[in-house]
């Protein structure tokens, strides 16, 4: 394999774009945990939403990428809402085993759903980009990496500053934080709990659209991705937001690098590899622990 320094660049530029969609991923489990207090393994079959919403609405668009990006989001959210208000919402606190038995059945369910519907062949997704991409003498990225990386930092501006500095925001910190004295300052904990979920679901919809033109969508995707979420929440630090968008892009790095120079199986791996390192070293993660820390 060659060491050249254009190659690693080019490899690196990959992983950063790989990485930032990973944590659109990581970032809205660490919301549903720190409002809920609940595992979402049904997070994944959300993003695989959004995924074939993007693959469904890019030829009634006629491939453009914009409209089809916020039909992908917007879907993904609606799941989000009925996810929340026909099951999630019955959840007592501190239910984590039901909460993990029921969104782990409500995983099979939508994904086998979905088989029945759309078949398991996987689909390929065009988009009025093809393969078209941004060249800077050697270096050569497509510009739905460009646009769908630029699409997750964007996210993240948003969602830090709705988090620091709006009542919406402040609500879901101050029930992730500490819930008794939220509910005395008159905080409704489901309306918050809601709006986190429809919230967290929105960027795994994003993820989900972003990913589409980049890998093959299939009804298996979501399954595939959210065990590597769910070890980019903990690498980070248990509701440190910024923790697991760090995580995720150095993810996406060390699987870059890996895939670059190594046989691909090790690139599957790496996170869990990564993951265990951590937790001998740093069993907090490698980020300060916090109940929906933003900063």
């Amino acid at each position: 394999m060659s060491a050249d320094p254009i190659y690693l660049l080019q490899l690196t530029l990959n992983g950063v774009t790989l990485g930032l969609l990973y944590a659109l991923i990581a970032v809205g489990l660490a919301l549903i945990f720190g409002v809920l207090e609940i595992i979402n393994f049904a997070h994944g079959e959300l993003l695989m939403v959004g995924a074939y919403a993007m693959a469904f609405a890019l030829p009634a668009f006629g491939l453009l990428y914009w409209p089809a990006l916020v039909v992908a989001v917007l879907a993904s959210a609606i799941a989000g809402w009925v996810l929340y208000e026909l099951f999630l919402s019955k959840l007592k606190l501190g239910e984590l085993e039901r909460s993990i038995l029921i969104t782990l059945a409500l995983s099979i369910i939508i994904l086998h759903v979905v088989q029945l519907l759309f078949t398991a062949s996987p689909r390929i997704v065009d988009t009025q980009f093809g393969f078209e991409g941004v060249e800077i003498g050697a270096i050569r990225i497509t510009w739905t990496r460009v646009i769908g990386a630029g699409s997750a930092a964007v996210a993240f501006a948003l969602l830090f500053l709705v988090l620091k500095f709006t009542q919406f925001g402040r609500a879901m910190r101050a029930i992730a934080q500490n819930r008794e004295a939220a509910l005395m300052v008159g905080i409704r904990p489901k309306t918050v709990a809601r709006n986190a979920v429809v919230l967290a679901t929105a960027l795994c919809g994003l993820a989900g659209a972003a990913l589409a033109p980049v890998h093959l969508v299939q009804p298996g995707m979501g399954q595939f991705l959210i065990f590597k979420a769910f070890a980019l929440v903990i690498i980070g630090g248990l509701g440190n937001i910024p923790g697991a968008i760090a995580a995720a892009i150095l993810l996406g790095l060390v699987e870059s690098w890996v895939g670059g120079f190594f046989q691909i199986v090790w690139q599957e791996a790496a996170v869990f590899v990564l993951m265990m390192g951590v937790l001998f070293l740093r069993p907090d993660g490698l980020f300060k622990r916090g109940a929906m820390r933003v900063g």
